[in-house]
């Protein structure tokens, strides 16, 4: 069976880590079949790098991960665009899509590794609602600037009404 796992390098108490595929039975820093990637658990925040191409061919023809790189998989959305490949997506719109989120992955900030804790749904339901009052307060002074126009212009016609059926009666 094929496995894809971590293979320690590095020295001695500065461990690093490479995604690698290799046969179950192999020894852990043995042999192995392809490189995928890099875990980095030592930066702060940790490195994970790897091969979407590759890691989806290896996951589609029956390769199954361990529970470290199954972690990496899931929190950078390989198993979903697995699923969608084995729909009959293309693998290149896959690739496409897996670099374009790499890209624009906002970084962990460095003072912390974790990050920010989500916030209530309370506090989200507050944070809407301020966000609405101000985006309909301008809507609401507009909308009485209209109806005092409008009113304006009615009170005009009417004057102008009144005036045109008083000269008429002179």
């Amino acid at each position: 069976m094929v496995r894809i796992r971590l293979r320690r390098v590095g020295l001695k108490k500065q461990a690093s880590y490479r995604i690698v595929v290799t046969d179950k039975r192999s020894p852990r820093d043995g042999r192995y079949i392809e490189i995928i990637g890099f875990y980095n658990p030592r930066t702060q925040p940790e490195t994970v790098e790897y091969k979407e191409e590759r890691a989806l061919h290896w996951l589609s023809v029956g390769a199954s991960p361990t529970e470290a790189v199954e972690k990496f998989f899931k929190r950078n959305g390989t198993y979903d665009r697995l699923a969608r490949l084995h729909k009959g997506e293309s693998m290149e719109v896959l690739v496409a899509e897996a670099e374009a989120a790499a890209a624009a992955a906002e970084p962990i900030s460095p003072k912390t590794k974790y990050p920010a804790p989500l916030k209530s749904k309370a506090k989200q339901q507050q944070e809407a609602a301020v966000a609405t009052a101000v985006v309909e307060a301008p809507v609401a002074v507009a909308e009485a600037e209209v109806e005092e126009a409008q009113e304006e212009a009615q009170e005009e016609e009417v004057v102008e009404e009144v005036v045109e059926e008083t000269t008429e009666e002179e």
